[in-house]
């Protein structure tokens, strides 16, 4: 495999950061995985670490070199995620369970596999067009499909945050799974948080990353995201990834995989770990002894439903 990547992850205007990111590839197959933690819910933070750490870890587990079912994992992973959360709430007597969309894609022998949960979104853009995009579960969602709002009004419509789906809610996720497709030369992916597309029009992103270098164009991308979010910006988070695409449009050169050992993997895991307490105050510096406790909690949870 051959691509250029980038992510970054910012709190904007918030004082906690409940997004998390993480791409994981190996010699023959990527992963890359989006989730917003519910800011509403006590502990997103913590909903959205267990995704992406459940995602990374069962990926390395069964990605020996390949994954069988690129789709059945993407299925069964969100699935085990959002039982991860009812479990973690009940181990801990949590009034809610913490909640979290996710968006996650596997790339392998050149087709792209995608599913989601909520609206943390994915795009595949093509020769600076939408070819492909996940479509939200929400309420302005529903409003748009019946034509009831225009999309340059989704963003800002006073139920924009009514999310009918996601991991770790009272009901099963509905989760959307994207057909097997091909991907061609310079095909640009991108995952986000809401914090991000509410901010970038879908043609101010297609036109920003189909005129300037990748490496270039998407930290000055998320910079404009962030002043555009203002005092009350929304976190935000991006991983962008340009497939094969030629070493002199892009400095660094592109990522080549042929070098790793079949079972090898190189990770880019967001290692600062924020989280509430137990009793969902997280407006307070927790201690470094807090820290390693909710890390080896959120560790031990992740464990019982990797397999």
């Amino acid at each position: 495999m051959r691509f250029t990547i980038f992510q970054d992850s910012r709190k904007g205007s918030r004082k906690v950061n409940q997004d998390r990111i993480a791409y994981i590839y190996g010699r023959d197959t990527l992963l890359m995985v989006l989730a917003d933690g519910m800011g509403g819910h006590a502990g997103g933070e913590i909903a959205a670490q267990i995704a992406v750490r459940l995602f990374a870890e069962r990926f390395q587990q069964d990605a020996q070199p390949v994954l069988n079912n690129p789709l059945e994992f993407l299925h069964d992973t969100m699935r085990r995620a959002h039982a991860a959360l009812g479990s973690y709430a009940r181990q801990f007597s949590l009034v809610e369970t913490p909640r979290t969309t996710c968006v996650a894609v596997i790339i392998q022998a050149g087709y792209a596999y995608w599913a989601h949960a909520g609206d943390s979104r994915f795009y595949l853009f093509r020769q600076g067009q939408v070819y492909s995009q996940t479509k939200d579960h929400s309420k302005v969602q529903y409003l748009l499909d019946r034509g009831l709002i225009t999309e340059e009004e989704v963003p800002f419509h006073p139920e924009r945050n009514r999310i009918y789906s996601c991991l770790g809610g009272a009901v099963e996720p509905v989760i959307d799974l994207s057909r097997r497709t091909t991907l061609r030369t310079n095909d640009i992916l991108l995952l986000c948080s809401d914090g991000f597309w509410t901010v970038m029009p879908t043609r101010e992103i297609a036109n920003i990353l189909t005129t300037a270098p990748l490496l270039q164009a998407a930290p000055r991308m998320m910079r404009e995201a962030q002043q555009r979010g203002g005092a009350d910006g929304d976190n935000l988070s991006t991983i962008i990834m340009r497939w094969d695409t030629d070493t002199d449009t892009d400095t660094p050169p592109a990522t080549e995989t042929a070098t790793l050992s079949p079972d090898e993997f190189r990770t880019e895991l967001e290692r600062t770990v924020t989280v509430t307490d137990h009793t969902g105050v997280n407006n307070r510096e927790l201690t470094d002894e807090e820290i390693e406790r909710a890390i080896a909690e959120i560790q031990a949870t992740i464990q019982k439903f990797r397999h």
